[in-house]
């Protein structure tokens, strides 16, 4: 959507349309966001469909918006702004994925998955994950030496890791990968919107009642969530299927766009990723993790919230019923918070970036994507140490329109 000067809906001044285009550089964001950072880090900003939305820009302040329960993240609050039409009439809006909930209805939801989530539990998985690496790797490796790095192995690891977590068989990624593409282009018609969330939502209802049906479900995420919640009357079929769509669509869509341009970053930064492929220190790896997170944000544009009551963010009054935007993108690019925030460092502490959100509705698999993320870089680095991008950066085709950024392929060599 371009970034172009509409006329408030209040009639008090221009503000820009919002989403905006982003500029040259593919890893960068919007730059009027960083000018608005800086000149007017609480302004009015106008949404496709005309309405107009307060966009937060500055780190502090989008830390206390994310953070505050005055301000909700329930999507079916008045005047919740929606960021394109293919959201409008979707059905898994009538039982929203706990994301987009507030307490009390939030907490109850999101504490039924924490245990599957928690560091001891994900650590868990380090064994299953790095044998997918491998795999993947193995296979990479025995073919010519040239491949889609997406196709080859951004997108089949997060996607073979969450099926395995929630008992979701992988011979149907091309599925729901498809669909999952349909729900998170936030410009999409909302017919077609429409369309891909009930397919989605029919294939994982037939999972989750066939579980139900059965005595022994398995002992995968799903599997649990149908013997301990569902059975017991905690939890019903249509809130199951919501969970399962929110965590199969975000397990592995934001992991495999952040693995994909992340390695692409990282091969801008040679001296960088020789260090990361090198080292046995997993401080460093982990650092290197967390600076990758904060420069690319791949939840792109802002996280859609409405004012409860009236409040005061960045010096300006938001009054109750107002739509209000938190930027990460801009907040992780913030110089009081990141000096020099424009440039890779892996030795940078930037474990308090907000590419994750923050507050109660951060996210809770982010323990699973560091771990995928830790394992995978420094591995596909070792095992192509002469990796290169065969085509120009800036030529490549990039999903900005979509809820997660992204590269649609990465073409290879080695």
């Amino acid at each position: 959507m371009a970034g172009t000067i509409a006329q408030q809906a209040d009639g008090t001044g221009d503000a820009p349309a919002y989403p905006m285009e982003r500029g040259s550089c593919p890893f960068d964001p919007p730059e009027p966001l960083a000018r608005l950072r800086e000149d007017r880090p609480v302004t009015r900003v106008t949404l496709w469909n005309g309405r107009s939305a307060w966009l937060v820009t500055r780190y502090a302040d989008v830390r206390a918006t994310l953070s505050d329960p005055r301000i909700s993240a329930d999507v079916r609050s008045p005047g919740f702004p929606l960021l394109g039409p293919g959201r409008i009439g979707r059905p898994d809006l009538r039982t929203p994925p706990f994301i987009v909930l507030d307490d009390p209805e939030h907490a109850r939801l999101r504490k039924m998955l924490i245990s599957d989530f928690t560091m001891r539990a994900t650590a868990s998985l380090r064994p299953m994950v790095t044998g997918v690496v491998e795999d993947l790797l193995d296979a990479m490796e025995a073919g010519p030496r040239s491949a889609d790095l997406v196709q080859a192995f951004a997108l089949p690891l997060p996607s073979l890791v969450i099926c395995r977590l929630l008992g979701v068989p992988y011979a149907d990624h091309e599925l729901f990968q498809r669909l999952s593409a349909q729900l998170l282009t936030f410009t999409a018609d909302g017919g077609e919107a429409m369309r891909a969330s009930e397919e989605l939502r029919d294939y994982l209802r037939e999972l989750v009642t066939t579980k139900l049906a059965t005595a022994d479900p398995g002992d995968d995420l799903l599997g649990r969530l149908v013997v301990r919640r569902v059975r017991t009357g905690e939890l019903e079929v249509e809130e199951a299927v919501s969970m399962a769509t929110l965590l199969l669509v975000a397990g592995h869509e934001t992991t495999a766009n952040q693995l994909a341009l992340g390695t692409m970053v990282l091969l801008q930064y040679p001296a960088q990723a020789e260090e990361l492929r090198t080292t046995d220190d997993p401080e460093v790896v982990a650092g290197a993790v967390e600076e990758l997170l904060r420069l690319l944000t791949i939840v792109h544009n802002a996280r859609s919230r409405v004012a409860l009551e009236d409040v005061e963010i960045g010096g300006v009054l938001v009054r109750a019923g107002e739509a209000v935007l938190p930027s990460g993108e801009t907040a992780n690019r913030d110089p009081e918070a990141f000096p020099d925030p424009d440039r890779l460092d892996i030795h940078r502490r930037a474990r308090h970036h907000v590419a994750f959100g923050f507050g109660v509705h951060q996210c809770l698999g982010q323990p699973l994507a560091r771990l995928e993320l830790q394992i995978a870089y420094p591995a596909l680095l070792r095992r192509f140490p002469g990796l290169r991008v065969t085509a120009p950066v800036e030529d490549l085709h990039y999903r900005a329109d979509k809820i997660v950024y992204g590269v649609a392929s990465v073409p290879v060599e080695w």
